[in-house]
């Protein structure tokens, strides 16, 4: 089983809680990573505990939320072999996964439905990478980023 990290800011706090609740009743092994309260809190802290987590192997992949998606989805990009992508649909959810090879989906706490993001949930943890010839861009990306980390 999926070990799968969970952070968000204030903006994304309540609809982590719904998507923690709804992982454990499919018997997901969670590492809530905060914030657990609403009040204001930095999304760049959040990003970064989650994509440490993700990439010390801590957690398999994580789930990500900022009121928007995008200003967390940026922190966690900021990590060397992070792939985060803001998913906001069922489509972007499997293709994240499936194309790209991401580890932390990033959603909109303010923007998603809980009934959307648990579709998105569950194509993103239950759909595999492809590889072919999606593997030779995945490789790229990955040349890009040691690059940028010298």
């Amino acid at each position: 089983m999926k070990k799968v990290a969970l952070a968000a800011d204030h903006g994304g706090v309540q609809l982590k809680d719904e998507i923690i609740e709804y992982l454990k009743s499919k018997q997901f092994d969670i590492l809530d990573l905060g914030t657990n309260s609403g009040e204001s809190v930095d999304y760049p802290e959040y990003g970064a505990k989650a994509a440490v987590a993700v990439t010390n192997g801590e957690a398999d992949c994580a789930i990500i939320m900022c009121g928007s998606g995008i200003g967390i989805s940026i922190a966690a990009n900021k990590f060397k072999g992070v792939r985060c992508a803001l998913c906001f649909d069922a489509y972007t959810a499997k293709m994240c996964r499936q194309h790209n090879d991401a580890n932390i989906m990033a959603l909109g706490g303010r923007i998603t439905t809980i009934d959307r993001a648990k579709d998105m949930v569950d194509l993103f943890l239950e759909t595999e990478f492809e590889g072919g010839r999606h593997q030779r861009r995945i490789d790229k990306l990955d040349a890009l980023a040691a690059e940028s980390w010298k």
